[in-house]
C-alpha cells in the first residue's frame, strides 16, 4: 500500500510561514487527488486542501488566501506552503488521498506549532 511521510513542521510566531512536503511511497500519487488533513488536541482531522494530478485545487475556509498546495508529480510529492499562521493553525499535518484517504497510508504527521 501507499505510504506518506510528512514533514517540515516547527515552531513559528504568528504572522509566520512554513513549507511542508509529503512523499508518497509509489507512483499512485502521479494518478490521484491528494490533500492535507489537520488534527488539533479534541477536534476532529479536518481537510485542509487538496490538489488533483492534473493541479486544480481546493481549500477549507479556514485557510482559503493563506495555504497554497502544489505538487510535483515527478517526484510523488506535494507541498503546503503555509503563510500568514495563526494560532489557529497549530495542529498536526497529515497528508493522504482526498477526500476518501486510506487508513493504512496515514504517516505520522508533522507537528505544526504557532505561538509568541
Amino acid at each position: 500500500q501507499v505510504q506518506f511521510v510528512e514533514s517540515g513542521g516547527g515552531l513559528v510566531q504568528p504572522g509566520g510561514s512554513l513549507r511542508l512536503s509529503c512523499v508518497a511511497s509509489g507512483s499512485i500519487f502521479n494518478f490521484v487527488t491528494m490533500g492535507w488533513y489537520r488534527q488539533a488536541p479534541g477536534n476532529s482531522r479536518d481537510l485542509v486542501a487538496t490538489i488533483t494530478r492534473g493541479g486544480n485545487t481546493y481549500y477549507a475556509d479556514s485557510v482559503k488566501g493563506r495555504f497554497t498546495v502544489s505538487r510535483d508529480n515527478a517526484k510523488n510529492t506535494m507541498y503546503l506552503q503555509m503563510n500568514s499562521l495563526k494560532f489557529e493553525d497549530t495542529a498536526v499535518y497529515y497528508c493522504n488521498f482526498a477526500p476518501s484517504p486510506a487508513s493504512g497510508s496515514w504517516g505520522q504527521g508533522t507537528q505544526v506549532t504557532v505561538s509568541s
